[in-house]
């Protein structure tokens, strides 16, 4: 419902006042009916222009006051938009009362996204990661940026996340923040964890979530072939942190370990497993699940090789790792000197044990998810891309069958 609103600045003396500084308050006028408030802020009533409804002067102190006033009207103004987008009752008295935190604040969306937000803050390092929090932080930047966007308000009322809502924050992300499809679905799915812990706490009665149904692309996850493994493993660079880069992206190609877990593998972390033979028993970073990675014997020359680097001896490391910045950049020019045409990253690594050097080579995908450290074994499907020599090999066997009968 549409108001109108009026707001002025005046200097209010008590009825024993001699002289000075003096309160400064503000009137609300809502369609006529008025209520008063104090500012928290005073001036002396000499330096008070009535005509402006601001003070006169060009000290410092005299700029500083009036900014204040200035930044009381545009938040009030805020407070009188978000009364009217959450169809509240807006009277001279009501806005006051919201103004000075006497009414109970409505549930909004920022307020509760930021309360998030903080908590996992507090937890980073135990149960989160840092990443984790950083996504969470894009997604609540986002999420602000839309409802001026859309809505030309800086925070809404939970009540008033629906389906639109969603649509027009998809639609908003995909176009005007040119996300990916798959991008623009993470961000509503965190979003989704915020409208969850309103349901849970009753703040929302219906999920708006019950009929939008985005759905994520299949993304082309690049691997690493047996060939381009064997050009790997058998190339000798002339410049030593090359040698030193390949022999570790390598170890992750046949351990499955993602970059921050092979950073922080400790010596300690490498046991005698069942069959007597040695193992890995990590945590992932990301998961904290339990890995368990028989060492296949790339892997474990490897170990070999670096047993006496300073940096491991020192840190109790198990290979000398560098930063994923350099280790990125420095993979590009081995992929270049390799004569390899695929753009590598370390991730790429983690792809090829799950696809080229496990999965086929008649790994089952349990075991594959086992050492993975994946609690869900939809997530290294993902992975289980069938290459093209295993089609190949697979047929060849059939052929042979259907030949014998």
């Amino acid at each position: 419902m549409r108001t109108n609103l009026s707001l002025l600045f005046f200097p209010k003396k008590r009825i024993n006042y001699t002289d000075g500084p003096v309160a400064i308050y503000i009137r609300f006028t809502v369609d006529g009916q008025r209520a008063e408030a104090s500012t928290g802020k005073t001036c002396d009533p000499k330096r008070w222009n009535p005509r402006a409804r601001r003070a006169s002067g060009t000290k410092e102190e005299i700029k500083t006051l009036n900014a204040q006033l200035d930044g009381i009207q545009a938040h009030i103004l805020e407070l009188h938009k978000l009364m009217q987008m959450n169809d509240e009752p807006i009277t001279a008295e009501s806005l006051k009362n919201r103004f000075i935190g006497k009414a109970e604040k409505a549930r909004t969306l920022v307020s509760v996204f930021e309360d998030h937000n903080e908590k996992m803050r507090s937890l980073v390092g135990q149960d989160f990661q840092k990443s984790t929090l950083q996504r969470y932080e894009t997604a609540l930047m986002h999420t602000r940026d839309f409802m001026l966007w859309k809505y030309h308000v800086k925070d809404i009322a939970i009540s008033k996340i629906n389906f639109e809502f969603l649509n027009e924050f998809e639609y908003y992300l995909r176009s005007v923040r040119n996300c990916a499809n798959n991008s623009a679905i993470k961000y509503i799915k965190n979003l989704g964890k915020i409208v969850r812990i309103c349901l849970g706490n009753g703040w929302l009665t219906v999920d708006p979530y019950v009929n939008y149904k985005p759905k994520t692309k299949k993304v082309h996850r690049a691997v690493l072939n047996e060939a381009d493994l064997a050009k790997l493993v058998a190339k000798e660079f002339a410049i030593e942190r090359l040698n030193q880069v390949r022999d570790i992206f390598v170890f992750s190609c046949y351990t499955g370990l993602a970059y921050v877990d092979v950073r922080k593998l400790k010596r300690s972390e490498i046991e005698k497993g069942i069959d007597g033979d040695l193992w890995i028993y990590t945590h992932r970073q990301k998961t904290d699940s339990l890995s368990r990675i028989p060492l296949l014997p790339v892997a474990l020359e490897i170990i070999q090789k670096y047993e006496d680097h300073p940096q491991c001896i020192t840190e109790d490391l198990l290979l000398p790792v560098i930063s994923n910045q350099k280790m990125n950049a420095y993979l590009k020019e081995i992929a270049d000197l390799c004569g390899i045409d695929k753009l590598l990253t370390f991730h790429i690594a983690r792809h090829t044990f799950a696809t080229t050097v496990t999965l086929n080579n008649g790994v089952p995908i349990e075991t594959v998810a086992k050492m993975m450290g994946h609690s869900n074994i939809k997530t290294t499907q993902i992975y289980a891309k069938v290459l093209d020599h295993k089609i190949s090999d697979d047929m060849a066997l059939l052929k042979l069958k259907l030949g014998s009968k």
